[in-house]
């Protein structure tokens, strides 16, 4: 019996297996058909699996899985059934939609042709109503026109009426409706109707204007207008006082309502280069203005004999003094019936304004017929300069107003004022440097005002360059200050260039008082620039060079615009780079003829047998060297001398670099070029420290510390024979090992610093040591 069922259990796993390869040998397809077999047998495993008892579950997944595969063929033939049911419905409502379409289309022509044949036959309809409406508009025009004309006529008949009525107020009104109505018709094309209105405006403003100003001017008379002559307190005020104010401050006011926003000025000025452009004047002003224009006109017009070119003060001053004159009346009558009409003006300004433009007039014929006579254009620019000075000072004329500057500032007359600048200014170099002073100081005998020891000739040219700065320092435009300071730079350059001209033919003596006073007066020019290129005046130009510059001082470069736009340069970094070179050239040269005529006295000084001095227990006492004597009177001589004709500033270089000189000298050519015993080493170091360093220690607290080399060439060899053989050892050892790091040793500088010695490296150390061999072998 067991025969049997193995026998079907081997069967059924053989079946089993035998689908599987059917299955997997129908599978002819790619990727994903393998996929699907592969999902087949994994489903059979899970299923049935391994164990033969479970072939029982074949059954019921056969059974499941046909339920299962009928039920996707219902629903297959479902909706293959249901498409076809769909698209058909779509293409049944899209047909719908065309004969729609269709149906609309031939409306709209339809339409369209009824509509274009009603078109044309309303078109001779709108023709006919255009050219009534045309009409209509001309007829509207003329009608406003006819009206405009009607309203000018009638506001000419009322402001007729109130001036028979002597309704001023009224007038006054009737005219700033007129002016309105000019305003409106500024934008229409009727140039006709508007060069009608303005006519008229113009006839009934200057009607009413002459009587105001006439009644205004009587009022004025009685006040003793215009002031000729300073005020006097002891004329007694009218008898009718109140009622004089009362119609002053009427007039005044009406006179105001009368300016209005379209009014003619009775003195415009056509603006000039540098000018700013102003308000009219007030029409009271205008009105005071006119006897003083009268008296201007005839004392300084035509063929009288105040009115003379060499004299331009005569009528610069004239108008200061009516200023003057009149301030005082401005402020206690005018301006507090200004301020109670709502004019914001001051009366005072304004008058000095009014003024103002006299003054300018008369400058501006002037200043062309002086263009060729030197001194009475020069003349002529003091006086406008003064004038301007005064007027901001003395009268507080406001600084946004223009004066009478811009008048000078015309490109004629502004290079004519530049090359006269130039002319004088070379004309008094050259008189100030062939002066017989020219190279002595005027404080040199009060020793608190000479400490730049400045000679004359260079304290005369920085002031002539002050005295220039002060002329175009108030000029309106930053352009024309460029201008004198690109002429007070080339005046700079002028002058040491002449310094160095002179420099070059007192080189060969260089240590008399004329080549000094030429070097303290480089300094002190270089000094004076210093201090002028953090002066804010100076800045200020720095700023605006920045920007304008270049075409007037000539292009600047990226480096230097940007350093002068951060002020971390100057205006004068050129020539202080210029002067500091001179300077420099000037020093050396003085330190080179001093230092040969030390080296000749210190010739035999140098030669001394320093190798066979006696020690310093045979002697009693120590005293300075015989041979050195004639090298220390020479220092002595020329420190004390150039003390005197130096600087302090200078000074102090000089003797700096001279005392490095000399420490280079005497190590290099007495030192290094002799041996030394101990006696010799004991005068040498006694010469040094003892009379050498108190030379220079009247000038510095610690002298020693400009001789380095001189200090520690004595420290080495003055050294103990036990330390100095030490050292010496450490320093050869040091030089055999070179390259070998050795921590435990220390180096050789850091030994040589414990002995005072940082200046002289090792070997110049060992080279020291050499010297005093004759007795460092004992």
């Amino acid at each position: 019996m067991a025969a049997p069922v193995t026998a079907h259990n081997s069967y059924s796993s053989n079946d089993l297996s035998h689908l599987a390869r059917t299955e997997c040998s129908k599978s002819e397809s790619p990727l994903e058909d393998e996929n699907f077999t592969d999902d087949v047998v994994e489903l059979v495993r899970k299923e049935i699996g391994g164990d033969l008892k479970s072939l029982k579950k074949v059954s019921g997944l056969l059974e499941k899985l046909t339920l299962e595969n009928k039920q996707l063929e219902e629903q297959v033939l479902t909706v293959s059934s249901s498409v076809p049911l769909r698209v058909s419905a779509a293409l049944s409502t899209a047909e719908e939609s065309r004969v729609k379409l269709e149906s609309l289309l031939e409306k709209e022509r339809v339409l369209s042709n009824t509509l274009q044949q009603h078109l044309q036959g309303a078109q001779v309809w709108a023709d006919g109503i255009g050219q009534v409406l045309g009409q209509l508009d001309t007829l509207e025009r003329h009608m406003k026109y006819l009206q405009c004309l009607a309203r000018i006529e009638e506001l000419s008949d009322s402001i007729q009426q109130y001036l028979m009525t002597n309704s001023m107020w009224d007038a006054v009104g009737a005219i700033d409706r007129m002016a309105s109505l000019d305003m409106g018709l500024r934008e229409s094309g009727c140039s006709h109707l508007q060069a009608f209105l303005r006519e008229t405006l113009r006839f009934w403003h200057k009607i009413l204007k002459d009587k105001l100003a006439s009644d205004f001017e009587e009022v004025l008379t009685q006040f003793h207008w215009p002031f000729i002559s300073p005020p006097t307190q002891t004329l007694s005020p009218p008898a009718n006082a109140q009622e004089l104010n009362s119609q002053l401050e009427l007039l005044v006011s009406q006179l105001l309502s009368l300016q209005t926003s379209w009014t003619f000025s009775l003195t415009e000025t056509p603006s000039r280069p540098g000018q700013s452009q102003t308000p009219p004047l007030s029409l009271p002003i205008q009105i005071m203005l006119l006897p003083l224009s009268k008296r201007f006109r005839y004392h300084f017009t035509g063929n009288r004999q105040t009115n003379n070119l060499s004299k331009p003060e005569w009528y610069l001053t004239q108008v200061l003094i009516w200023m003057g004159n009149s301030s005082n009346f401005m402020d206690e009558k005018i301006q507090p019936v200004l301020d109670r009409a709502g004019a914001k003006v001051n009366a005072r300004v304004e008058l000095c304004r009014g003024l103002l433009t006299l003054a300018q007039e008369k400058l501006a014929q002037d200043a062309p017929r002086l263009l060729y006579d030197d001194a009475l254009f020069c003349h002529l620019v003091d006086e406008v300069l003064q004038f301007e000075k005064e007027l901001r000072g003395t009268h507080s004329y406001p600084r946004t107003y223009p004066g009478v500057l811009h008048i000078l500032l015309e490109e004629t007359v502004f290079q004519k004022w530049l090359s006269v600048e130039r002319k004088m200014a070379v004309e008094k170099v050259d008189a100030m440097l062939s002066a017989e002073g020219a190279w002595s100081s005027q404080y040199k005998d009060i020793t608190d005002m000479d400490e730049l020891k400045a000679p004359d000739c260079a304290e005369t040219f920085m002031t002539l360059l002050l005295v220039i700065t002060e002329r175009y320092r108030s000029l309106p435009c930053p352009r024309a200050q460029l201008s004198f300071l690109a002429l007070q730079k080339e005046l700079v350059d002028d002058f040491r260039i002449r310094l160095t001209q002179v420099m070059k033919e007192e080189s060969r003596q260089p240590l008399s008082p004329r080549y000094c006073a030429i070097l303290n007066a480089a300094n002190y020019i270089s000094t004076v620039l210093s201090d002028w290129g953090d002066n804010v005046f100076f800045l200020q130009l720095q700023q605006a060079a920045v920007s304008v510059g270049e075409e007037i001082l000539g292009p600047l470069g990226a480096t230097e615009t940007g350093r002068l736009a951060s002020l971390e340069g100057s205006l004068f970094e050129a020539l202080l780079a210029l002067l500091e070179r001179l300077r420099g050239d000037m020093l050396g040269r003085l330190l080179d003829a001093v230092m040969r005529d030390v080296k000749e006295k210190a010739q035999p000084y140098c030669k001394d047998r320093w190798i066979s001095l006696p020690s310093q227990n045979d002697q009693a006492t120590m005293s300075l060297s015989s041979s050195a004597c004639p090298m220390m009177l020479c220092l002595r001589d020329h420190l004390l001398q150039l003390q005197q004709m130096l600087c302090l500033p200078l000074f102090q270089t000089f003797w700096q670099g001279l005392a490095e000189r000399l420490d280079n000298f005497i190590y290099e050519d007495l030192i290094l070029y002799n041996h030394f015993n101990e006696g010799g080493v004991a005068q040498l170091q006694y010469d040094m420290t003892r009379n050498l360093f108190p030379l220079f220690g009247h000038y510095c607290k610690r002298p020693e510390n400009f001789f380095k080399h001189v200090k520690e060439a004595c420290i080495i060899l003055t050294l103990k024979v036990g330390p100095a053989l030490l050292l010496c050892d450490m320093l050869k050892q040091s030089e055999e090992d070179e390259g070998i790091l050795n921590h435990q040793q220390p180096s050789p500088e850091s030994a040589l610093n414990e002995l005072g010695v940082y200046k002289l490296a090792p070997s110049d150390v060992q080279i020291l040591l050499n010297l005093r061999s004759a007795w460092l072998k004992q």
